[in-house]
């Protein structure tokens, strides 16, 4: 489908992003494209990166997304993809669900996972402090999403609203095991030791994000 739909926009002369890119044959189609010339773009999530298809082997109902996670062979492809350029950034696919919808028979459950607390920390851990991905390379591709779309993208600058994060790359802890500051806890990375914490975000100049365990002088 990947690569039917980049032919067609290379045909059309027209414009492709590609979301949740899940597999080896998928990053393949996309680098073909990119190699014509063609106007195309993809993106990968945090859980397609870490995840394979043995995770799925417990019939925990948070593993159960769409697409489905893969081989060990395609997250490798999807994490060399997202290193050289060919996959251009990472999206969280969040997909929050009452507990009383995922608390059923895999078969039953809805497709998602959450992602958007854990997706840096995630990433962190399991890529860059492991030593297969350069902790620029990942902050790079984490804000790049907004140029691809025609929007402006941050802009650190004397005279532009602020728009940064404050990171904690130290901070090491458990996934939920303080709660959640979403109301769905369909987390695929519940009860994993993370690294890296955001603890503070600032959107415009304005406050978007700012982590419960982060204690502001003076505030």
């Amino acid at each position: 489908m990947v690569a039917r739909d980049a032919a067609l926009a290379g045909y059309e002369g027209g414009r492709v992003h590609f979301q949740h890119i899940s597999c080896g044959a998928s990053v393949d189609a996309v680098a073909d494209a990119k190699a014509r010339g063609w106007r195309v773009s993809a993106e990968v999530s945090p859980h397609h990166l870490l995840l394979t298809e043995e995770d799925v082997r417990g019939m925990d109902t948070r593993m159960k997304m769409h697409p489905p996670l893969a081989t060990e062979a395609d997250r490798q492809a999807l994490v060399e993809g997202l290193r050289n350029g060919t996959l251009d950034c990472v999206a969280t696919d969040h997909a929050p669900h009452a507990r009383d919808e995922k608390e059923v028979p895999f078969e039953q459950a809805p497709m998602g996972t959450t992602g958007l607390e854990t997706a840096f920390a995630a990433l962190h851990a399991g890529l860059v402090v492991s030593g297969v991905l350069e902790l620029g390379v990942l902050v790079e591709r984490m804000t790049a999403g907004a140029e691809l779309f025609g929007l402006p993208a941050p802009l650190i600058a004397v005279g532009e609203p602020a728009s940064v994060t404050l990171l904690d790359l130290d901070a090491g802890w458990i996934a939920g095991e303080h709660g959640w500051e979403s109301r769905s806890e369909n987390c695929c990375f519940a009860g994993r030791r993370l690294s890296g914490r955001v603890l503070l975000t600032l959107a415009a100049g304005a406050i978007a994000h700012r982590d419960r365990m982060l204690t502001m002088v003076g505030a």
